[in-house]
């Protein structure tokens, strides 16, 4: 017993397909003196004008155009090459109507970048695939087929010389990837409404729980989007005009998923940045480096600009110690820096001060120490390098203001003996291990 083939009130009737039409396609390849096989055979033409019914139901009725009524006709006499170009033209223009709907200055925005009609129609058809799979229009499956349709394309269709003649099941495969993932009205299950999810970040502070939705939406979707939507809200961070409520918003969302970035995101987040040293454009710069502060990924800056970072929050820290109300103001200055400390090795550029300052504040100016602020300095010492444990053992003998205060002031003196036993016997290099000994007893 034979299944029913199911109908539908939208699936067109095609006629059937003359008499005449066959003997006709002979008769002219006849005249010619061309083999009757340059075209497709006659079992190809009726099995495939037997499916194709099947596929045109899944086509909306406002979308049977003139191009798929060209398409059919192509089919009817075994054009193949010519149905195949209908079919993917009329699924590109599809593909650009539904950027189109989706907005072209969100386009625009996600891309960080003009986006206007002119740019839609300059897109070849590699790069509209690629952007529809960016907005999550296309999945990753629909990526992947209708790339392989734009192979098929242009190596079997009469757009260009061909090299070789499609069967009536690889044209019918053919259409119904282009039916399936552009021209049929399904939208994509997976992934974020860009729209949103710039509005979110930007109208307000997230309530609570709201970050977590957008969470469990980033992991929803695909890696092409989540790169996409992560170098468009480090855009949003570095942009000046954006408001102080938002740039929290996104490192709350950052912060989260950190962990999850791949190679290519943070790829794209080094490259944005390096583009805004190279432009000159200082505030996004900036901006940019408190982004990756922010989410302690200060490593993988180059090391210029880790020294730059470092050297600033060591010369702030170091001038509130100096100043009169030092105990109070030092704390938060102090955790800064051990904060940017943690985020991978120091520049050799930035060690000696790094040490000096950290031992300096540490042992404090004869009159006490900040005592709020010790818990940082101690947990800094206690990750010296083995080269900066070498600076810090012969820093006794620098000449340094550091210096004096441990060689003039016995409560100074007392502290840094205090400091040397916060290291890690183990860590102290061979070429200051009796200095090291000398100062600890």
């Amino acid at each position: 017993m034979s299944l029913p083939i199911p109908t539908s009130s939208q699936e067109p009737l095609l006629p059937a397909l003359p008499q005449i039409v066959m003997p006709a396609i002979r008769e002219l390849t006849e005249a010619l003196g061309i083999p009757r096989d340059v075209l497709a055979s006659d079992e190809d033409i009726l099995y495939a004008w037997r499916d194709l019914p099947r596929e045109l139901r899944n086509i909306p009725v406002s979308l049977r155009d003139d191009l798929l009524a060209r398409m059919c006709v192509a089919v009817s006499t075994g054009l193949f090459d010519s149905a195949v170009n209908y079919a993917w033209n009329a699924s590109v223009l599809q593909l650009r109507q539904k950027v189109r709907n989706f907005g072209l200055s969100v386009v625009a925005q996600t891309l960080q970048k003009d986006f206007e009609e002119s740019h839609l129609l300059d897109l070849q058809d590699s790069q509209l695939i690629d952007l529809c799979l960016k907005l999550n229009i296309i999945t990753e499956d629909g990526y992947f087929f209708l790339d392989q349709c734009r192979d098929v394309r242009n190596n079997f269709s009469a757009a260009h010389p061909t090299i070789g003649q499609l069967n009536d099941r690889e044209f019918i495969t053919f259409l119904n990837r282009c039916v399936k993932y552009a021209l049929a009205e399904s939208t994509s299950p997976r992934g974020i409404d860009i729209g949103a999810f710039i509005s979110a970040i930007k109208i307000a502070r997230f309530t609570e729980g709201q970050c977590s939705v957008w969470i469990e939406r980033l992991d929803a979707t695909h890696d092409a989007q989540r790169e996409l939507l992560f170098g468009m809200v480090h855009g949003i961070y570095c942009d000046p005009d954006t408001s102080e409520p938002a740039r929290l918003n996104i490192v709350d969302l950052c912060i989260i998923y950190e962990e999850k970035f791949t190679s290519q995101i943070r790829s794209n987040l080094i490259n944005k940045h390096s583009e805004y040293l190279a432009k000159g454009d200082k505030q996004r710069h900036i901006r940019s480096q408190q982004f990756f502060e922010k989410l302690s990924q200060l490593g993988l800056l180059n090391e210029s600009e880790r020294h730059n970072v470092i050297s600033k929050a060591i010369e702030r820290l170091w001038a509130v110690h100096q100043e009169f109300n030092n105990f109070y103001n030092e704390p938060p200055f102090a955790e800064r820096l051990a904060q940017l400390a943690q985020q991978g090795a120091r520049p050799q550029t930035v060690q000696a001060e790094y040490v000096r300052t950290i031992v300096g504040c540490y042992i404090g100016n004869g009159y006490g120490v900040s005592h709020a602020a010790v818990v940082y300095y101690e947990e800094m010492i206690q990750s010296f390098s083995p080269k900066e444990i070498q600076l810090m053992i012969r820093l006794r003998r620098s000449g340094s203001v550091v210096s004096h205060q441990i060689n003039s002031n016995p409560s100074c003196r007392k502290r840094f003996q205090q400091a040397l036993g916060l290291i890690d016997i183990v860590s102290v290099p061979n070429s200051v291990r009796s200095e090291y000994n000398s100062l600890i007893s």
